[in-house]
């Protein structure tokens, strides 16, 4: 089985991820700024991802004592500022594009040279329906992340094409994670500024959100070698509460300057 490296690891998503890739035989490295609580032989690995200097060492290290990573799994995520972008505190702005975008950038940077010269490896990148959403109010910063990691993940994929490595995104679904309260809670705050926000909020509420372990299970699928061929996607957990929502799985090349 090979060495997967998932970040924020230490809860929520990232945890079930960890835990899923675990359970199937995997050797699993749990990145996060908190410890993931200890479960069976997953290493823990305590660090800021968005910090470049830290991702150079932290590859340095695994492939030291580890070996090289073969599945990298970018979960590391935070929701950031909701609020409208005049009254948005530009450093959570920035934050948010930091975690959320440029972390996995500067892990795929890092990782993907191994997977190249093995001829085999899997990055996934959790990004979210947001990104496909018409834009709306108050979470710019995080569609915005999400946009963009969506589109370098396309690049990627486009770099590696044939190399038996492999980069996706995917939408984990409506989950009730760690951070609900604290989204909840601000959604409530904004008051009728923020009410088409919180008729999502209240949604996910009234079904339960969808259950965290199917992003694990689509994950498993994915690192799988049936998979081989599946890459440059936006792919879908299984039954999610919101319907799957087109995205570029058929891309047509319109450049005039192309025959």
């Amino acid at each position: 089985m090979e060495l997967a490296l998932v970040t924020g690891a230490s809860k929520g998503i990232g945890r079930e991820i960890a835990l899923a890739l675990a359970g199937a035989g995997h050797k699993v490295i749990a990145v996060s700024r908190t410890p993931m609580m200890k479960s069976g032989d997953i290493i823990n690995i305590c660090g800021n991802v968005s910090d470049l200097d830290f991702v150079n060492s932290l590859q340095e290290q695994v492939a030291k004592d580890h070996g090289d990573v073969q599945i990298l799994v970018n979960a590391a995520g935070i929701f950031g500022p909701i609020d409208l972008i005049k009254d948005a505190d530009p450093r959570q702005w920035v934050e948010t594009i930091m975690i959320d975008a440029l972390a996995p950038y500067f892990t795929s940077r890092v990782f993907l040279p191994a997977m190249l010269a093995a001829k085999w490896g899997r990055i996934i990148n959790l990004s979210s329906a947001a990104a496909l959403h018409p834009p709306g109010k108050l979470n710019s910063a995080y569609a915005t992340a999400k946009v963009a990691l969506n589109q370098f993940t396309r690049h990627l994929a486009a770099e590696i094409n044939g190399s038996g490595v492999t980069a996706n995104v995917i939408h984990p679904g409506d989950v009730r994670s760690d951070m609900w309260a604290d989204i909840s809670a601000k959604a409530a705050a904004l008051g009728e500024a923020g009410a088409d926000y919180k008729s999502w909020v209240d949604w996910v509420e009234e079904t339960g959100g969808d259950d965290p372990k199917k992003a694990g299970q689509l994950i498993l699928k994915l690192v799988s070698n049936e998979s081989a061929g599946i890459s440059g996607r936006f792919c879908w957990i299984d039954n999610p509460l919101q319907e799957p929502i087109a995205s570029w799985d058929d891309p047509t090349d319109e450049r005039p300057w192309i025959s």
